[in-house]
């Protein structure tokens, strides 16, 4: 199979297995041509793609807008600041108006759930889900897959632990849906008020020992609390929350194992993990900021050989 089941990557949750297998050995060839000394392909030459952002974001905006600068397609950033939208106009009139430019896929972040779903449904291009609110983040959780598979060379059977805030984390529950398909075991851990109730209704197990936690795991992808998210407090205070769900260089080498450190970023040194974890030979971390990039270009590269022109 040479195309994606989906038209659209609006979350990992429609993926097959088999695509998730496509992406990653179209990926391996685009990891190959980003570390040549010419690093672009002529690929989507005749393609068009648009950047919308309505929510702040840095590392996943430079992601894709390089990945498809390496397809050398053209491309156009959108941000929501300063836009129409803050003068009340709508998703679909912002959306149309780009399209009307002969846009042919669109990548969007958005802070309202199924906001690209939505989308999907009322436009004519490609979409590709860049994070909506707190649901879903398609790219994150394959580019974290994948650094998974480079690093122990399957991610089948492999045990990983998702630490930190997970009620407000759509690169949890993307990594939970990815994870799961590619049939590797599933742990979450993080203080009770952070983990949604419905939780073992997806098949996860949780753990509310940090320490247990990391003796059970392969890998252990670390995520910052979502302080721009939450309304209330959930927890008494950041040092306690460090003191029992933050990593440190002691609590690794206490480990009866070595185990695999990642992070989507941002990370905030010193509360989910220190600096001396960050930069670790067993973090991960910077691969998947190189990964990231090969993967965006294999989604957008198959997305867009479906396109009609």
């Amino acid at each position: 199979m040479n195309q994606l089941s989906v038209q659209h990557l609006l979350g990992i949750k429609h993926l097959k297995a088999s695509d998730i297998e496509l992406i990653f050995n179209t990926a391996d060839h685009f990891k190959e041509v980003i570390n040549r000394p010419i690093k672009k392909v002529p690929s989507l030459r005749d393609i068009t793609i648009a950047n919308l952002f309505f929510e702040n974001s840095t590392r996943t905006k430079l992601s894709f807008e390089l990945a498809e600068k390496r397809l050398s397609a053209d491309v156009i950033n959108f941000s929501a600041s300063g836009s129409s939208v803050s003068k009340g106009e709508t998703l679909i009139d912002t959306a149309n108006n780009i399209l009307s430019m002969k846009v042919d896929l669109i990548v969007m972040r958005h802070p309202h759930v199924g906001a690209c779903d939505f989308l999907s449904k009322n436009v004519d291009a490609r979409i590709i889900n860049a994070g909506d609110g707190t649901h879903e983040h398609p790219t994150q959780a394959l580019l974290d897959s994948y650094s998974i598979r480079e690093k122990l060379g399957s991610v089948k059977g492999k045990n990983v632990v998702i630490v930190g805030d997970i009620l407000h984390s759509r690169v949890a529950l993307s990594n939970i849906y990815a994870l799961q398909l590619q049939g590797a075991n599933v742990k979450v851990c993080g203080p009770k008020s952070l983990i949604p109730t419905h939780i073992e209704s997806l098949g996860v197990e949780v753990e509310p020992n940090l320490k247990k936690a990391l003796e059970w795991c392969d890998v252990a992808n670390m995520l910052r609390v979502q302080n721009e998210r939450m309304d209330l407090n959930y927890f008494p205070s950041t040092r306690e929350y460090t003191q029992l769900f933050g990593v440190n260089k002691d609590l690794l080498d206490s480990l009866s194992k070595k185990i695999v450190i990642m992070h989507p970023g941002p990370i905030n040194r010193g509360v989910e993990i220190t600096s001396d974890v960050a930069d670790a030979d067993q973090s991960i971390i910077l691969n998947q900021v190189e990964n990231g990039v090969a993967v965006r270009m294999a989604v957008i590269y198959l997305l867009a050989q479906q396109i009609e022109r």
